[in-house]
């Protein structure tokens, strides 16, 4: 895609970035781009919003490197605040939970293999930040790998806290979804565990904590 090349139809847009349809020599992409916020001081708005592109560039690469699928990163315009991803097929875990033709052991295998890859990416040292069921896509259908998406609220070297917010998300989004929760729950947590043997026993204890707190606020 040429710098001054219109972009394609919007896909989607969230309330920071806004995620578009490109061509990029000839593969199929997304071009996510973050909006101006008028609320915030000019000068602030331009670093928040290069610093956050910045981040979630460095996290996509950095989550691949620990064998966690996110989209390629093909190119990145800090001047623009624009990353121009690999646009990946495939249902979304929100989508699987709320398809009623998915059967039972092929959901409790892909939720299985979701917190098997959160856990590879928590035992790297990283947080996704913003961990919903519509932030998890399975390329190759509920059998394969997941793939993760929008890093850009997450951190490198996150504390204890970080990583206990991705797993209570994770267990609320489950809970509000599934009738059949509690089992999926528990395939979540053995898959957890799998990817994060080390930490897996204090990250659960932080998301109970969590999980109190919230409850008793």
């Amino acid at each position: 895609m040429a710098e001054d090349e219109p972009t394609g139809p919007t896909v989607s847009r969230g309330a920071e970035a806004a995620l578009r349809k490109v061509d990029w020599w000839g593969f199929p992409a997304l071009l996510k781009e973050r909006d101006a916020k008028s609320y915030r001081p000019k000068a602030l708005d331009e670093r928040l919003r290069r610093e956050r592109t910045r981040t979630e560039a460095r996290l996509l690469v950095d989550a691949r490197r620990l064998g966690v699928r996110t989209p390629i990163l093909y190119d990145i315009d800090l001047t623009r605040h624009r990353l121009i991803l690999e646009e990946l097929p495939g249902p979304t875990l929100r989508e699987l939970l709320e398809d009623p033709q998915i059967p039972p052991d092929v959901l409790t295998g892909a939720v299985r293999s979701f917190g098997r890859a959160l856990g590879r990416l928590h035992a790297g040292r990283i947080a996704h930040g913003d961990l919903t069921s519509s932030n998890v896509l399975f390329p190759d259908g509920p059998a394969g790998p997941p793939a993760f998406l929008d890093l850009s609220m997450g951190s490198r070297s996150p504390g204890i806290e970080e990583l206990g917010i991705d797993l209570h998300l994770v267990e609320e989004d489950l809970k509000a979804l599934h009738a059949r929760a509690d089992g999926l729950v528990r395939a979540f947590h053995l898959g957890y565990a799998e990817g994060n043997p080390a930490g897996e026993k204090d990250v659960r204890a932080r998301a109970k904590a969590i999980r109190g707190r919230v409850r008793y606020a």
